[in-house]
């Protein structure tokens, strides 16, 4: 077997190393889709083994029958929960012979750690930390792409659970789950809670549980997820979950269309998608949602997964129900007997609650758009031509991420007002030059440009791509005019740099000094201080919106809207989901004089309901509120959440099921 090296960075220096893989050259990331199925059998490792946030997992994980080995502290050998502390990743594999790593630092820390256990050949990888830099994950890829040891889920996701096997490598509230025959993909880790909690209701339970996760670059995808459960004899159907940003769920539809042509009795498949009433260009809440140009909308992607034989729902609260209906027979192969209460109570909260493990608590993600005069003093300073001279001519000609690939790309559409002719030309992240790349005649020739022009298209390619990979950009989108001489100009710009690289590793101080918050909505700065993400919707808005995470908020959005409300806003808690956080989320809702009326949508896998519940009290003793609020509050603490808005006399109206929440809100609002 011949040895090659992979790439590495040296933390301090961003300087690169190189260090070998024992993958032969012919292998492929793809080859690695097997580490995927964990179970009883899995030994885990966590790296960052002593943290207050690892340790408060293990201890959860242990209990409910996880099989982890020990962890890493750099440097340091000894004992931590009764289990071993190893001074490195390749000593834990030499001695502990990890299946899998969970990963337990913070988001500057996470590529290290990665780079560490693909160097040690852990077979899995899971990392959940949120506000991992986009061109760290980017270095990660073009690492994970040259061998076939490691498979990696995440960043910025739950993680991965074996519901059968009780392997959890991730933070998800254990209570939501049950045994059974129903695997989940999800890109939302609030949404995906929803979801087994409906499944688990409905008698079903889970087999395998996988988290894609809401940043730009997934590890592990839904086709990837797909091909896992299309051959495990534990997963009866399927249930996706996606949202708005990238393509997955459109290489989703393709595989689920195929797969149904091919098989003979394919396995029920369900989806939803969220943020189809999300507003184009705005990041709502994860780091990736947000669509890059070309990319379709969530609207297009629910209709190409309705296309392709996936049955729609437009909430997670369906699932079960209609899970079990397509499993006919199949779904009484679990029973309810292993379900505590059984299917015939209101909820899940009848089940024994373990203390749910905290989750990270940072400021949420927000991502820097500059304006379109410092884009062209970017540009200027690399002697770019430029204009702000728009013709009808123009073309369009971006650097972004490819989602797919995972990889950098070029796309390119020849109008630069219609963005469906825009082409995707993925490249290496390790590209030196593009001068004579063959990938600029491609796109020169999609764009229809002169062949005259391919010597400047490929030096404006240079230098945008010089730009986004030293100012770290997520998408820089340029509208270039061509002239009959081969010349390329410049006429409309607009770049994007990823904020985890500011705020998680104090990196590109410069460019994010160009953002001035005067110019932004008040409402929207004012929540970032609290870490809220708090986006305010146009229209005749009268329903203001306080949910706890970004998936489940852009379907609470949605669902409200189909049933014919009107959204004043989005408000994502996230991770700093406490009383102090829900009072602060209600004095921005109640500062929109079109507020009517507010729902509270709280799903309390980690987030507790009594905490949401003795917020949203505080909210309206101390600012004198006098708006009608409907509260649904379901999970960890759900009756006693409940128990107290019935007994605090004032004007709130608590509900567990989403449909009859849904419906009182709108009529208060009309009133």
């Amino acid at each position: 077997m011949a040895l090659h090296f992979l790439p590495r960075r040296v933390p301090q220096t961003g300087l690169w190393t190189r260090r070998f893989s024992t993958s032969p050259r012919s292998a492929s990331y793809a080859d690695t889709l097997p580490n995927l199925k964990i179970g009883a059998h899995t030994r885990v490792l966590f790296q960052g083994f002593t943290g207050r946030q690892a340790t408060a997992n293990v201890k959860e994980s242990l209990e409910w029958g996880t099989k982890i080995v020990g962890g890493v502290k750099p440097g340091v050998e000894g004992e931590h929960l009764g289990l071993p502390i190893f001074p490195s990743v390749k000593a834990a594999q030499d001695k502990a012979k990890p299946d899998a790593s969970a990963i337990y630092v913070p988001g500057n820390q996470t590529a290290q750690a990665i780079e560490e256990a693909i160097e040690a050949e852990i077979p899995l990888v899971v990392a959940v930390a949120e506000h991992v830099p986009i061109h760290d994950i980017l270095r990660i890829h073009s690492m994970l792409q040259t061998q076939s040891k490691t498979r990696l889920v995440g960043a910025n996701c739950p993680g991965i659970i074996s519901a059968l096997g009780k392997c959890r490598i991730g933070f998800q509230p254990l209570p939501c789950f049950a045994p059974g025959n129903v695997g989940i993909i999800a890109k939302s880790g609030t949404l995906s809670y929803e979801t087994v909690a409906s499944t688990t209701r409905a008698g079903l339970g889970q087999s395998l549980c996988i988290s894609m996760g809401g940043d730009v670059l997934a590890g592990t995808n839904f086709v990837d997820a797909l091909k896992i459960f299309e051959h495990d004899p534990d997963t009866e159907g399927i249930i996706l979950v996606g949202e708005i940003g990238g393509t997955a769920e459109m290489d989703a539809a393709e595989w689920i269309k195929d797969y149904r042509r091919r098989t003979q009795n394919p396995k029920p498949i369900m989806a939803l998608v969220g943020g189809l009433e999300a507003p184009r260009g705005r990041i709502m809440g994860h780091a990736g949602a947000w669509a890059a140009p070309g990319e379709p909308d969530a609207q297009t992607k629910y209709q190409a997964l309705e296309r392709a034989g996936a049955v729609m729902v437009n909430h997670p609260e369906k699932f079960g129900v209609g899970m079990r209906a397509l499993l006919g027979d199949k779904a009484g192969r679990v029973g309810t007997s292993s379900i505590p209460g059984g299917p015939q109570r209101r909820g899940f909260h009848t089940m024994r609650r373990a203390a749910p493990s905290p989750r990270p608590i940072h400021q949420q993600k927000r991502s820097l758009y500059v304006k379109q005069f410092q884009a062209f003093d970017i540009l200027k300073q690399k002697a770019v031509p430029v204009s702000d001279s728009p013709s009808s001519s123009d073309v369009s000609v971006s650097i972004s991420v490819d989602r797919t690939a995972l990889s950098p790309c070029i796309i390119a559409s020849p109008s630069v007002s219609d963005l469906h002719k825009a082409r995707r030309f993925p490249f290496s992240y390790t590209q030196p030059s593009f001068e004579n790349s063959p990938v600029i005649g491609e796109v020169s020739s999609h764009l229809g440009l002169p062949e005259s022009a391919n010597s400047k298209l490929a030096g404006l390619v240079q230098v945008l791509w010089e730009i986004f990979k030293e100012k770290e950009a997520f998408v820089l989108e340029t509208n270039v005019g061509a002239s009959a001489d081969g010349s390329l100009e410049v006429h409309g710009a607009r770049f994007g740099f990823d904020d985890a690289a500011f705020r998680s590793s104090k990196r590109q101080e410069e460019i994010h000094s160009l953002r001035n918050t005067a110019e932004e909505v008040p409402e929207e700065v004012e929540a970032e201080k609290d870490g809220i993400v708090y986006v305010k919707l146009q229209g005749e808005g009268s329903i203001g919106t306080l949910v706890n995470g970004a998936g489940l908020a852009m379907n609470t959005v949605d669902a409200l809207t189909a049933h014919g409300g009107h959204c004043a806003n989005f408000l994502d808690t996230g991770g700093k989901a406490t009383s102090e956080t829900v009072r602060s989320s209600f004095r921005i809702i109640c500062s929109d004089p079109r507020v009517n009326a507010i729902f509270v949508n709280i799903f309390g896998g980690l987030t507790r309901c009594d905490m949401i519940a003795e917020g949203i009290i505080m909210a309206f003793r101390d600012l004198d509120m006098k708006v009608p609020v409907v509260v649904r509050l379901r999970g960890t603490n759900e009756e006693l959440g409940q128990k107290m808005i019935a007994e605090s006399g004032l004007p709130l109206h608590a509900f567990d099921g989403f449909e009859d929440a849904a419906k009182k809100v709108i009529s208060l609002a009309q009133n």
